[in-house]
């Protein structure tokens, strides 16, 4: 696989990302509970004059024309359309009050999404979302993000991580691992892994290392070998499980693992 064919199968995948995002089934803010902070416009058919934009104070209120303070933190916004309706007409201010709520800015309910992102911040949420609706929400992976990504989620109190390989989720097409998200979730894409290649090659550096990627292929994505550098004089300089570092006398087949470092050495011929 050359340098080309690994980018495009990159962007394949991010573009995989945002379209399983935007086809998913997601709730809409309606469903959502009413929170602090959130942004609400409010009015009641007929009654141009009880018209509010409002947000949620700290405790979960609001003030309303005649009415005065309304606890709706938690609620839906049927609910609160009920509840500021049942106020109006039991205080006997209309005998009929079509109350509609709308949520203009969503502040309590968000995800955090962080790292290898192109957006990286917290974003609000309707109801239920997925990985890969956040993702997308995010700009989708970035360039240097890798392809799994860490979601910290918190149920009852207690806190639970989870790996997400995105590129074996979408190749298999297996939704199982794109976890629900709610209010308080966080993502992380970390850096995608590299290897690094210098010597006699036409464009040494560090590279992203794809999966079961081999020398032949690290040579390829550092421009192939300059006119002094033999294929009989590549090494490995790699740390093993105890931290060493060895050096490896590395063939062609040879697979390159996390942080590896090549060395094309100079032909004597």
């Amino acid at each position: 696989m050359n340098g080309m064919a690994i980018m495009m199968r990159r962007i394949y995948i991010c573009l995989l990302v945002l379209l399983l995002a935007f086809s998913s089934n997601s709730a809409s803010a309606a469903d959502t509970p009413i929170g602090a902070g959130d942004g609400l416009k409010i009015s009641v058919f007929g009654n141009p004059d009880l018209s509010l934009e409002t947000k949620v104070s700290d405790a979960g209120n609001i003030t309303f024309p005649l009415i005065g303070a309304v606890s709706i933190g938690g609620l839906s916004t049927a609910e609160a359309e009920k509840k500021i309706s049942d106020m109006l007409t039991g205080g006997g201010f209309l005998r009929k009050a079509e109350v509609n709520v709308t949520v203009t800015e969503l502040q309590s309910q968000q995800v955090s999404v962080l790292g290898q992102v192109l957006h990286p911040g917290r974003y609000p949420i309707a109801g239920k979302r997925s990985v890969t609706d956040m993702l997308a929400m995010a700009g989708g992976v970035g360039p240097e993000g890798g392809d799994t990504a860490v979601v910290i989620r918190t149920r009852n109190g207690k806190s639970s991580k989870q790996v997400v390989n995105l590129q074996e989720m979408i190749q298999a097409v297996d939704m199982k691992s794109n976890l629900d998200l709610v209010n308080g979730d966080m993502i992380y894409v970390d850096r995608a892994p590299k290897f690094y290649i210098y010597g006699e090659v036409q464009h040494p550096g560090g590279y992203r290392l794809e999966r079961n990627m081999t020398i032949a292929q690290a040579l390829s994505i550092g421009g192939g070998l300059t006119p002094r550098g033999t294929e009989r004089g590549v090494r490995i300089k790699r740390r093993d499980s105890s931290g060493n570092t060895v050096m490896i006398d590395a063939k062609r087949d040879e697979v390159l693992q996390t942080d590896d470092v090549v060395y094309v050495k100079e032909s004597l011929f």
